[in-house]
């Protein structure tokens, strides 16, 4: 369940420029990296080797850059729920660099700051600068600044 919900335009407005949470943390299994390999045909041996991995430069497998990206609405959704809404869309992502690879058993959680928000004739253009944090890690797994549409009701 989120801590911050949002009703409308005008109350999402009054968060421009702050912190609008942290999200739990989500272990990225490697059952996890594998199903996301099949969903995207990228098996590449640093994904789903674990044998060849444990020499390979991490020391084990990881997750494909974009499986981490991938998880980035559902934690999203826990810091924030959206009431009032008629459709939610992703728009695009702006600055994303990937900071250090997610290791098989890492967890990561979402930071998300509500960096602008436009009102373009009754949809809400929401940036949020996020950064998806690794459990124990000074760097993150990645920076990015997501751009959804919110059409409120």
């Amino acid at each position: 369940m989120a801590n911050l919900i949002i009703h409308s335009h005008a109350e999402f407005e009054t968060f421009i420029g702050k912190e609008l949470g942290v999200s739990d943390y989500l272990k990225i299994d490697q059952a996890r990296i594998n199903l996301f390999a099949d969903a995207t045909l990228d098996h590449q041996w640093i994904h789903i080797d674990e044998a060849r991995a444990k020499t390979g430069p991490f020391g084990t497998t990881i997750a494909h850059g974009y499986l981490t990206l991938s998880v980035m609405p559902y934690l999203w959704e826990q810091i924030a729920e959206f009431r009032n809404i008629k459709m939610l869309v992703n728009y695009g992502i702006d600055s994303l660099k990937f900071g250090q690879p997610v290791k098989v058993n890492d967890e990561v959680r979402l930071r998300a700051k509500l960096k602008n928000l436009l009102n373009l004739r009754g949809i809400s253009k929401t940036e949020l600068d996020v950064t998806l944090e690794i459990k124990d890690q000074p760097k993150p797994a990645f920076t990015a600044t997501m751009i959804f549409l919110y059409h409120f009701a």
